[in-house]
């Protein structure tokens, strides 16, 4: 986790790093688990069972692809011109030492990372080249998020430089429900060279200092080093008495610069990224389907995703950012495939007639779009309707599971994986939040958003339908566990109001909705000995498809 000093005004950025270990290079339910600096085997495992770091999940499958025309050659790879122009000090202390060793050990870590970069790194480097910034940034991704750009933390960090939600926000990543500029390789990549330049400028010209507080945020690496300075001891990187994680994060980068600069000496052979460009991005003017973007471009559409990974769902943005990255070898065909595609059919139209009862948010769940796009095609103001007349809606081309990589269906996959235990569904209402829905079910909160891939701190929605996996009671708890265990996985549970009755009492209300009076207790901060008074409100979570 990093934090943005801003004048009088701390916000929360990107970076998370990942679990480490020397020991395991594992990869399960595709999480990566890669180096920390551990002072030796006993420490790591001890970090691995205490789950002392947040780990970078990567919610969807490598998708590979030809980015060039077969008959296209390189003479170098862009390994050879990083190394030409690798200006850090690295040193040979032990903190570097143990992360250089973890990465040797595991050359299969670095092929799968390097192939995951290669439609990036030229691209990168290219843009750091621009902005005169230290080529070794070209290998922050790789400390970040593995290269992924669908990667995302439980603290709310995403895409391939791992920023928050605010520090995106403040370095021109615009957020929104068709389009997250953190995931988008060219968008993140401009915000991350700009936020490194103002912390290279805040810390006096020190890169160390800089790549230090990209992760832990400069307000806590300025508060180390006056610390230093005031008990006269030195203020460069090394010296700082800084968390655990940071400490490991730098010599991350430096073990990786110097595998770069000499692998020869390591006895690894880097997978070779061509030198030359091999996407290019693409102005298609106005919004467009993703599975039309796919077909005229000659792709799938998981790999029209994998290149442009900031589109969370079946379209592009209504309201930009109007390209799309291909690879260079698609792009003629695939602009003259565009200019002759009319105008009404870059979306598909379903027309429909509203219904009595029927909003502007409904509708637009209903299709999967949204209230602003339903409005602009319809000429709607102040978001009225009438029943009986007709709404023309833009909806997706293919069937929505056809678009693997969009958010909707990332978050599906993630809830379909069996975990241990019963499953239940929760869908959300109003006044919901996650620790007391985890304090209902007995689960840990942090866990239900991993059940359901998103973070803790993100904001429930309305009708937003959560995956619980929840341990089985015991026989003695119940008498009716084997039933309720049949049919526990298709449970809904809904958070109710309950207004006291003339005669009711714990024991009748806890029958009535089929749960247990100490539940009733907890819920409403009450005792099973106080008389409940006719018309006082009480706080339920009941099974809707049991009671309903």
């Amino acid at each position: 986790m990093k934090y943005f000093l801003f004048p009088a005004l701390i916000m929360l950025s990107g970076c998370q790093s990942t679990i480490l270990s020397q020991n395991n290079a594992v990869e399960a339910e595709n999480t990566y688990i890669t180096p920390d600096f551990i002072a030796s085997s006993a420490d790591i495992n001890q970090a691995l069972l205490a789950d002392e770091n947040i780990d970078v999940i990567h919610p969807v499958d490598d998708v590979n692809f030809s980015l060039k025309n077969k008959a296209l050659t390189t003479s170098n790879d862009v390994w050879q011109r990083i190394r030409g122009q690798l200006t850090f000090n690295i040193p040979e202390n032990n903190r570097l030492k143990v992360q250089r060793d973890w990465y040797i050990k595991h050359p299969s870590y670095l092929d799968r990372v390097a192939k995951r970069a290669e439609p990036f790194m030229y691209y990168i480097v290219e843009e750091l080249e621009k902005n005169n910034v230290p080529i070794e940034l070209a290998l922050l991704p790789i400390v970040e998020s593995a290269f992924d750009p669908f990667a995302y933390s439980h603290g709310r960090a995403s895409g391939m430089w791992q920023f928050v939600p605010s520090t995106g926000k403040r370095f021109g990543m615009k957020q929104n429900w068709w389009y997250d500029g953190r995931r988008d390789v060219i968008a993140s990549t401009a915000g991350a060279i700009a936020y490194m330049k103002y912390l290279h400028k805040f810390f006096d010209g020190d890169w160390l200092l800089a790549l230090a507080a990209y992760n832990s945020g400069e307000g806590r690496v300025r508060r180390a080093v006056r610390k230093n300075k005031k008990l006269g001891k030195n203020t460069d990187f090394w010296s700082l008495d800084l968390p655990r994680e940071t400490r490991a994060y730098v010599p991350k980068l430096l073990a990786l610069a110097d595998i770069i600069k000499r692998p020869e000496q390591f006895n690894l052979s880097l997978y070779e990224i061509a030198n030359e460009e091999v996407i290019s991005q693409v102005n298609i003017k106005s919004q467009l389907d993703l599975a039309k973007a796919a077909s005229l471009a000659e792709l799938s559409l998981a790999q029209l995703q994998r290149l442009n990974p900031g589109f969370n769902r079946w379209s592009t943005d209504p309201k930009g950012p109007h390209r799309l990255v291909l690879p260079k070898h698609k792009v003629k065909h695939f602009e003259q495939s565009l200019a002759k595609l009319d105008k009404n059919d870059r979306l598909a139209w379903q027309r429909y007639k509203i219904k009595s009862g029927d909003n502007l948010g409904f509708i637009a769940n209903k299709f999967h779009t949204s209230i602003d796009l339903i409005s602009q095609v319809n000429g709607i103001k102040n978001n009225q309707i009438r029943a009986g007349k007709h709404l023309l809606i833009p909806v997706a081309a293919k069937s929505l599971d056809n678009y693997i990589l969009s958010q909707d269906q990332r978050i599906a996959k993630k809830q379909a994986r069996p975990q241990k235990g019963v499953k239940l569904t929760h869908t959300v209402v109003a006044g919901d939040n996650l620790w007391d829905i985890g304090r209902h079910y007995k689960v840990n909160s942090k866990n239900i958003a991993k059940w359901n891939g998103f973070a803790p701190r993100d904001t429930l929605k309305l009708g937003q339908k959560l995956v619980i996996w929840q341990k089985p009671a015991s026989s003695n708890k119940r008498a009716n566990t084997a039933r309720a265990s049949a049919n526990i996985e298709q449970a809904v549970m809904r958070n109710i109001t309950y207004k006291v009755r003339r005669g009711d009492s714990f024991a009748r209300i806890a029958s009535k909705f089929n749960v247990r009076i100490s539940d009733i207790e907890q819920w409403n901060s009450l005792k099973r000995s106080e008389y409940l008074q006719p018309g006082q409100k009480l706080k339920l979570s009941v099974d809707v498809t049991n009671n309903i």
